[in-house]
């Protein structure tokens, strides 16, 4: 019996994995994970350098999730000379070509506000090396953090954060991942970021970042969304797992429910602050079971997972 570690994975480069996002790769036939590889060895100054000048990193797994390995960075998301910086990566798989949806800045800031993020959209046959289609044009030019779900009638719906909009979630829907139609906002219960959707238990479930665990919010329809409470809210008793659970992927296959979260290890709370030094800077990646109980999402952080928690052959199509 394998049991899965505290915590999950760690950069080893930047020590500032975040965001992750994870998808089958049908050729090497593993499972990657992407995620914004944040840099907290970045030099000790206050200011919000470190979390830009980012680049998306992979690491992959052949055991179900049990162990990762380090591969890299994701190659060609650069559109014009120099350094950029690029967050919170979503990935598509059509059966053809991978899309990803990443949130980019240019450059790399010395301040959180005052510049514009956008999300591009690139393709790519083996998830590692991928071309560039299109900057989307969304709500505003303050958007990040892409979440994309295949639509039961057909086509995509994008769910998104509008920072120009009280950092609320917003939606836009596509026939074809190429061209968007903005719905509008979609969840306006507070002010939160990284919108992640999924269907468990015959319902649809959205868990938005609100900083202080993950708010779970339920619908029936994909349209109407009502908030159930918070997952991830609780210290656990894992190696680099007693803050906030922030910014997660859920993976469903018959092997059950499975959110990929990061956490800030060094930090006893969350705020908009600088973080100056690496204690507080880094991260950590762990992973925990959903289930469904009394109406809503629960999460015991705790539980011991013997791995597989991803399916070995990939998922079932």
């Amino acid at each position: 019996m394998t049991v899965i570690a505290h915590p999950l994975f760690r950069d080893p480069v930047h020590d500032g994995a975040a965001d992750p996002t994870v998808i089958w790769n049908r050729n090497a036939r593993e499972w990657w994970m992407f995620y914004t590889n944040r840099r907290a060895d970045a030099p000790p100054v206050n200011d919000a350098s470190w979390v830009h000048g980012t680049d998306i990193g992979i690491a992959s797994s052949v055991d179900g999730g049990a162990t990762w390995l380090y591969r890299g960075t994701a190659e060609g998301l650069d559109i014009e000379p120099g350094r950029h910086t690029y967050w919170a990566p979503e990935i598509v798989d059509d059966g053809t070509d991978y899309h990803m949806f990443v949130s980019v800045v240019r450059g790399v800031p010395s301040r959180w506000e005052g510049h514009a993020r956008v999300i591009r959209h690139y393709t790519s046959r083996d998830l590692f090396a991928w071309s560039y289609r299109s900057t989307l044009s969304l709500s505003s030019d303050r958007v990040i953090d892409a979440c994309v779900l295949r639509l039961p009638t057909g086509g995509y719906r994008m769910w998104y954060k509008d920072e120009a909009d009280h950092q609320h979630t917003y939606a836009a829907d596509s026939d074809d991942l190429a061209r968007w139609t903005v719905r509008g906002p979609a969840v306006e219960c507070s002010e939160h970021e990284g919108p992640n959707v999924f269907e468990l238990g015959g319902s649809y479930w959205m868990l938005v970042d609100e900083w202080h665990g993950l708010r779970v919010l339920r619908s029936q329809d994909l349209e109407t969304w009502e908030p159930h409470g918070l997952v991830l809210d609780r210290p656990g008793q894992g190696t680099d797992d007693a803050t906030f659970g922030l910014h997660a992927d859920v993976v469903t296959s018959e092997l059950g429910a499975f959110v990929f979260y990061f956490t800030h290890p060094g930090r006893s709370g969350e705020g908009a602050v600088q973080h100056s030094g690496y204690h507080d800077r880094r991260t950590s990646i762990q992973v925990a079971r959903l289930r469904v109980s009394g109406g809503t999402l629960v999460c015991d952080r705790d539980e011991p997972l013997e791995a597989p928690v991803l399916p070995l052959g990939g998922p079932a199509r």
